[in-house]
Formats: structure tokens, sequence, C-alpha cells
């Protein structure tokens, strides 16, 4: 496994490399990188900005207003405040197939550490109520940069494509419900339906300007279980008289473990991991409740039915074990607003994967496995199974650092951490281009 890493980091180092290349055999210059090089100026102006001036989820106004505006100079027909605070910009072409191409909006409440001159500043309130610092820790800046890229430059060539782009700009990603959101606001009723969707995600394991993508599986199914664990306290000194919640609730935590280690096909991915033990204030208090935070991560939903089930059945056994009353079982609360698994469909993934990988060339774009994060970009093909869908990565980090990391020699800041900063250059670029030559190709004359 560890040559087989090697060799992919070489390949992608190898590709980064070539990007920075001017002879390569694929720097010829296209019409669509033509225009994107032309734009970069102004589009990293934009990131730049954006970065700036992050905003949480369901609180994107300014960002959405700022992109709506621009949009609609170009010549889109926008309408906003789409689930809650989404954007929905249309441009029909004549006749054909209708593209959505996805950016999402929205920041973490997160002190930025990354020392850059444009670095967040700003301090907001959270839904549930916490002031915070705010950054764009995740890349959904560099997400907008390249969707205004990719809008730019197909408005300015409708000779070259027939057919509907619907582009969008979600909100609330980052607490997986924007998708829900824009969709329960008629977003596939109120406006064309596509055939198609596609997005990217920046990368902080990717060499900046490296395409990743997955077949089949992308990123996972991702549901939230609170466990809450009643026993009946006491006296520390006398734990004969108490049916003590703590102990009940470590049982459950170590059992748990086995609903991936023992239960399931070991080739199959599962995540149950505990994030979370709460109880008891004081050393000789026995409290009368604990509670576990767990996340659930799986890709298919017969795994994802299959954890939860063992969840609560584990939480149940463990409580019987310690003779608590049918009346005092643990309560087991599943979020029902969870982030359904993404799934890339075969065919687009074979056109777009083969169509990038002519482009860019062969060593920039590479297959790369399926991740147990969650992205709420599933919920477009998962509202109508007909919709065929692709999302794509762009590497973010500097090649010689990812070869370091490789080595052992540093350790790369990841999403949602606060030093991560991308490369914003590489990943716009690419990303822009990549969503263009795509579009020009699902949209493209006969």
């Amino acid at each position: 496994m560890k040559q087989f890493r090697a060799a992919l980091f070489a390949c992608l180092i190898g590709g980064a490399i070539a990007l920075q290349t001017p002879q390569t055999a694929f720097a010829a210059e296209t019409p669509v990188d033509a225009r994107i090089e032309a734009a970069m100026p102004d589009l990293l102006a934009l990131y730049r900005d954006l970065h700036a001036n992050p905003e949480l989820s369901f609180q994107e106004v300014r960002t959405a207003a700022k992109l709506a505006a621009r949009v609609k100079a170009l010549g889109f027909t926008v309408t906003e405040k789409v689930g809650q605070t989404g954007v929905v910009a249309v441009m029909k072409n004549g006749e054909g197939p209708t593209l959505l191409i996805r950016a999402d909006m929205d920041a973490l409440p997160l002190a930025e550490k990354t020392g850059l001159p444009y670095a967040s500043k700003v301090v907001a309130t959270t839904r549930d109520g916490i002031e915070s610092p705010v950054m764009h820790a995740c890349g959904h800046d560099t997400h907008m940069s390249a969707w205004m890229g990719a809008a730019q430059a197909l408005a300015g060539m409708k000779d070259r494509w027939s057919g509907t782009l619907v582009m969008i700009l979600q909100p609330a990603e980052e607490i997986g419900l924007g998708a829900r959101a824009m969709l329960e606001d008629g977003l596939f009723a109120r406006f064309p339906k596509p055939d198609y969707v596609i997005a990217f995600h920046d990368s902080a394991e990717l060499p900046a300007g490296t395409i990743g993508y997955a077949k089949d599986w992308v990123l996972a199914n991702v549901d939230s279980v609170d466990i809450t664990v009643r026993g009946a306290g006491g006296h520390g000194a006398y734990p004969h008289l108490t049916k003590d919640p703590i102990v009940i609730a470590s049982r459950i935590v170590t059992s748990l473990q086995t609903l991936v280690s023992r239960e399931r096909d070991p080739q199959e991915p599962a995540v149950v991991t505990v994030g979370s033990f709460i109880a008891g204030a004081k050393h000789n208090i026995i409290p009368d409740e604990a509670k576990l935070l767990i996340t659930v991560r799986s890709y298919a939903d017969e795994t994802r039915a299959a954890l939860l089930k063992g969840i609560e059945r584990i939480a149940r056994a463990e409580a019987m074990a310690a003779g608590v009353p049918d009346d005092r079982m643990p309560i087991v609360h599943v979020e029902q607003n969870y982030t359904p698994s993404t799934f890339n469909t075969p065919d687009i993934t074979a056109r777009l994967s083969q169509l990038l990988s002519g482009h860019f060339g062969a060593e920039r774009v590479v297959p790369v496995p399926p991740v147990m994060a969650g992205e709420d970009f599933s919920q477009y093909h998962r509202a109508d199974k007909s919709i065929e869908s692709f999302i794509f990565w762009v590497g973010g980090v500097d090649p010689a650092k990812v070869a370091q990391a490789e080595k052992g020699e540093i350790s790369l800041p990841g999403l949602h951490s606060p030093l991560w900063a991308p490369d914003p250059e590489a990943v716009i670029g690419t990303a822009s281009k990549a969503l263009t030559v795509a579009a020009l190709d699902l949209l493209g004359k006969a």
C-alpha cells in the first residue's frame, strides 16, 4: 500500500509540475484557457474579497448579493433568496439539455490563522447563538470564484453551446441543509430541471492544479446520533445503590466498535465515532444521565440502516445488562436531516474524466478513492435519480509540500483547519477551465 501511495503521489506531483511548465504538450491555449487566463486577475480579486468577508450558513446575504449582481450583468436571469439565501441564474440558449453547475457559499465558525494579508477578521453569531470568528476554511471562496469564471466564459461563448445553463449558489453546505432548502423551495419546479449536475471541491491533499475524481461513491452518508443513557444516580461512596450511567455509557462506547469490526464486511467502509461523552459534575456524585454524541459514516443505504439499527440495539442491550428497568432504557435520537452519500453516476463520470484528461493531460487528471466526509451536493441526484451527477476535486497544495508530507517530514493542514490556505490561482484557474470545458461538452452543438 505504501508503494502504491508513493507511486500515486509521484504521478500527482509530476502533473502539478507539468501545470507550471509552459513547454508541456498541453500548454497550447484553447479559447477556454485564453478566456480564463485573461479573467484571472479579476477572479483573484473576487476571491480575496470573498475570503476576507466570509458568512455563516444561511447568513450569506452579502455574498449572494455580490455574486448575483455580477452574474446578472452577464445576461443571466437571476432569482435570489431561493432556499433562504441561495441564488439561481438561468441562461437559455436554444434547444438542448439542461446543465446545473453548483457552488456553495458558507464559511465556518473558526478563527483564521493563515497569516494571509486578506485573512478574515469577521466575527458573527452562529445559529446556536454563539459568537465566533468566521473563516473560509473549506475553500468555498475558491468554489464561488471558479463558478464565476465559468459563468463569464460560457456567457461569452454562446455560439459554442446550445441548451439551458442553470448556475446556482447554494447556502448552508456546512450544516448539510442548503441543498435541501433550495429543493424544497422549488429548485426543480420553479426553474428548468437539469439533465446533468456538476460541481467541484478544493482538495487539501492533492498537488495544486491536479484534478481528482472518484468512480461511483465519492463521499459518505453522514448521520448524527444522540444517546441519552439513563440510570439512577447517588453518592459515589455507595455505587451499589445506583445504576451508574457512566459505566453503562462506557460499555456502549466500546461495544459500538464491534458494529464495524465484527458485523460489517471488512471491505465495506463504515465509521462509528463517539465525538462527545458528557456526564456528571462532581467527583463523588454518580449522575442520573450520561450523553453520547456520535457521527456515523457509510456509503450504501443498506449499511447505513444496519449501523443505525445496531446502535440502538447495543444501547438497549448494555442498559439491560446493567439492570436498568424498561422505563429507563436509553433514548436514541437520530437526526432526520442527514447528509446522504454522494455518487458519481457512471456515464457522465466516464465522459468527463476522459474529457478533462484530454484537455489537461493525463498526468493532471487522476482517479482517487472515496472519502468519509459528507457533501450535500448528493441531494440533487437523490431528488431525481434520472439526473446524471459528477463532482470532482481540485488540488490546492504546493507540490513540494505534498512530497514532504508523503515522506513524513511535515503535516499538511486539512479542510476545516484554521491554517488551510489553498493556492487560489491554481484552484480557481483549473476549476474554472474544467467547469467550462465540461459545460461545452455536455451542451455542445451537434
